[in-house]
Order: structure tokens, then C-alpha cells, then sequence
């Protein structure tokens, strides 16, 4: 095996170790010909396939949407995420790249599993404000959280020339996922997205949990000591990707200087991971449908 190839290898398996596809559970390969909810001509193929803009835009979706109290009471009272950090962030990997690549039957199961299981999350917030996943209003804010966040991180550090037009079909398309968990009135383009948003900034908060979350994240563990600096990267970038308005509300500063070297460093670690990782759920969707051989 050449020198080249064996590395190449290497960080793959190392990559696709902290994605859904550490879970198993789905079949990306067969069967043949089935496009799944979208298909590999949608806009959120393209998005949801840059591997590298996807991390970096998870870590910046769960820090927006912990800025809900309510959603990140349901996260704190429901989940290990405190103390299992890397098994939250492949399952939430899991859901995206099931509901996104996985053929239509397995991205179905994914939604009703995932809408069951809302049921369960009931509760009361720290002010005694009551709380359930299943609440509409609160899925859609976890949905605009997380595809406003892909979207920017791909915009990024993968293809900042996506067009505006683009930009509302890809909220368009995904916007069918939230729906389908229950959401209604979803924004579907990018100035409903941003006046959405605006709207959103009076209800949200920066308390000791959220704080903890920044601090768990900051923390979390990698698969291996080698990639640890990655990991570090990946989760500063997330957080430079949040709006400046989120950074305030989470009492972060970043200088200049540190936003270019972060910038700086994840576009070369970005281009790393795409030449390595030639097997991710993107990869074998785009086999299964015929799309790459």
C-alpha cells in the first residue's frame, strides 16, 4: 500500500469514527437506486456531503440552539450529553446524514424514532417554565439553529459563491425533516431565516448550563490524541461561525487576528478531510444512486 494511501486511510477511519456511521444501524449502499427524501440533485446533498464544513457547523448549531433555555433544559434533563459529549454529537451526525443520504425507508424510521422519543422529553426550566420537545415552536428553533449553521459553514469554508437563490432552496428542501418531526411554519429562505432569527433574540439567554456547554464542548474528547488539535480546531470554528450577536450573548470575544488564524487553519484542515475521507454516507449514497462508481 502506498505511503500516501495508507495516511489517507488513516485519518479517514479516524473521521468517520466521531460520525453517525460509528452507530451503524443503516445501510447507505443499498438498495440501488433509491434517492432517499432528496436525492443527489438537491442542494442539501451538496451541503450536508462537505464532511468538514459539517462538523465545524454542528458545533456552532448546538451552541445557537443552547441559547433557548427551553431547549437546553429538554438537552440537560434528558441527555448524557454531559458526560458522553462525542456519543451526542454522532447521534445528532447520525440523524442528519440518515434523514439527508439514507435510502427513503431508513430516513422515515429515523424521523418517527426521533419523533417518539420527543414525546418522552417533558419538563420544567430553571425560571419554571414548562417544556416538551414535541412543542412546535421549539422544534422549529432547533431545526433554524442547526440548518442556519450548516449553511454558513459551508458557505465558509466550502463554497462561498452558492447563490442566494441556492441558499433558499437548500432551507426549502430541508425544511420538510422538521415538518415531518412536527414543526409548522418553518422559514424556507434566507430572509425568513434571518428575520426568524431576529425575532428568536429577545427569548434567548446565557446562563451557568449554557456556559457549561461551551466548557463541555471546548473539552470534548477525540478519538485519538492525534487528533485532538483538529478537534480543538473544529470547535473554535464553530464558534467563530456563530453571529456576533450569539458570540456576545455567550461572552465571547475573538480578536482579529485569532478569527484569521482559525480561519486560516480550518480551510487547510478542511481540504485535509475531503482528500481522506472517500467512504462517508455522502460517498456511498452517491454509489448507491449511480453517481460515483
Amino acid at each position: 500500500m502506498p505511503v500516501g494511501e495508507g495516511l489517507r486511510k488513516k485519518i479517514e477511519r479516524q473521521v468517520l469514527s466521531i460520525s453517525g456511521l460509528a452507530l451503524g444501524g443503516i445501510d447507505f449502499d443499498q438498495p440501488r437506486g433509491d434517492f432517499g427524501l432528496f436525492g443527489p440533485d438537491t442542494v442539501v446533498w451538496r451541503v450536508h456531503g462537505d464532511f468538514s464544513s459539517m462538523l465545524c457547523g454542528g458545533v456552532s448549531a448546538l451552541l445557537l440552539q443552547m441559547l433557548h433555555p427551553l431547549a437546553l433544559a429538554g438537552v440537560w434533563d434528558h441527555s448524557n450529553f454531559r458526560s458522553d459529549m462525542l456519543g451526542r454529537l454522532r447521534r445528532t451526525s447520525q440523524f442528519v446524514s440518515g434523514t439527508t443520504f439514507a435510502p427513503l425507508a431508513d430516513a422515515q424510521n429515523l424521523i418517527a424514532r426521533v419523533k417518539s422519543i420527543h414525546l418522552q422529553v417533558t419538563g420544567v426550566d430553571t425560571h419554571g417554565q414548562p417544556y416538551a420537545a414535541s412543542d412546535p415552536d421549539l422544534l422549529v428553533w432547533v431545526h433554524v439553529a442547526e440548518s442556519y449553521s450548516f449553511l454558513q459553514s459551508y458557505l465558509r469554508y466550502r463554497n462561498p459563491d452558492l447563490s442566494p437563490a441556492d441558499q433558499s432552496q437548500y432551507y426549502r428542501e430541508v425544511a420538510c425533516v422538521v415538518e415531518g418531526l412536527g414543526g409548522v411554519d418553518v422559514p424556507r429562505s434566507v430572509q425568513e431565516i434571518e428575520d426568524y432569527l431576529q425575532r428568536m433574540r429577545p427569548q434567548l439567554r446565557c446562563d451557568d448550563r449554557t456556559r457549561e456547554v461551551v466548557r463541555l464542548l471546548k473539552s470534548a474528547p477525540a478519538p485519538s490524541k492525534i487528533a485532538v488539535p483538529v478537534g480543538k480546531l473544529m470547535v473554535w470554528s464553530g464558534i467563530e461561525l456563530l453571529p456576533e450577536w450569539a458570540q456576545e450573548e455567550l461572552g465571547i470575544v475573538l480578536p482579529p487576528l485569532t478569527r484569521r488564524g482559525i480561519d486560516f487553519s480550518m480551510r487547510r484542515v478542511a481540504t485535509l478531510l475531503r482528500w481522506a475521507v472517500r467512504n462517508g454516507s455522502w460517498h456511498r449514497a452517491m454509489r448507491r444512486v449511480g453517481r460515483l462508481p
